[in-house]
């Protein structure tokens, strides 16, 4: 009958739990505190009784001890200082912007809503000075208005549409597409729009406001405040 060494076996367990938890701890890359008292302890349970640790190691050892919970508590307290300080800071830029509620603000935009009586207050960003020019379609792609501004220089040249085609009639309430050009070459277009809302839209957003006819906008779009 063959036998089983279970010292061998207990060997090998201990072995694979002792090579588990070096590998557990190897891979979190630091040592915690409980980490550390569980260290010392060990070495006060393993110590030769003839040959305890040296008093002053041993108080070498507590000094050490007492940085690291130190440390880790300052990190703890830092942290969290960091973010308190970060979420003061997005409240109180959201509240400051909340005066803008109701005044006019010129933000990117390429659409306006026409809504059959208002007109349509806007800009285009002209990198390159030269002839600014404003083609309105409709919904269908179809042409609408071309706004001819001339000759502008650098900087944000304002237009208004007053909801006419060329040949002055008055067009239906509707959504039109604005494109500009500016010395030939593609522009960027801006609409006005009334503030009727503030709000936070996360890390990635940031603080916006919403605009009337336009939507949600980032604070740090807006181009011009009215």
């Amino acid at each position: 009958m063959s036998t089983v060494d279970t010292n061998n076996t207990t060997n090998t367990s201990n072995s694979s739990s002792s090579s588990s938890s070096s590998s557990s701890s190897s891979s979190t890359g630091a040592m915690s505190q409980s980490d550390f008292l569980k260290l010392m302890v060990a070495q006060l349970q393993a110590q030769d009784p003839t040959n305890p640790v040296d008093n002053q190691q041993f108080a070498s050892q507590m000094a050490q001890f007492s940085t690291l919970s130190a440390t880790q508590d300052l990190n703890t307290t830092v942290t969290s200082l960091a973010s308190q300080l970060s979420s003061a800071s997005q409240t109180g830029q959201v509240l400051s912007s909340a005066s803008l509620v109701g005044r006019n603000v010129m933000v990117p935009a390429t659409t306006t809503a026409y809504d059959g009586s208002t007109a349509t207050k806007g800009a285009v960003n002209v990198a390159t000075a030269g002839a600014v020019v404003i083609n309105i379609t409709d919904a269908s792609g179809n042409p609408v208005r071309t706004i001819n501004l001339g000759t502008q220089s650098e900087g944000l040249s304002q237009f208004t549409w007053d909801g006419k085609d060329d040949s002055g009639k008055a067009v239906a309430a509707g959504t039109y597409t604005l494109a500009a050009t500016d010395a030939g070459t593609s522009a960027n277009t801006f609409i006005s729009g009334t503030v009727t809302g503030v709000g936070y839209g996360g890390s990635t957003v940031g603080t916006y406001l919403q605009v009337a006819g336009v939507g949600g906008v980032p604070l740090a779009q807006v181009a011009q405040i009215l």
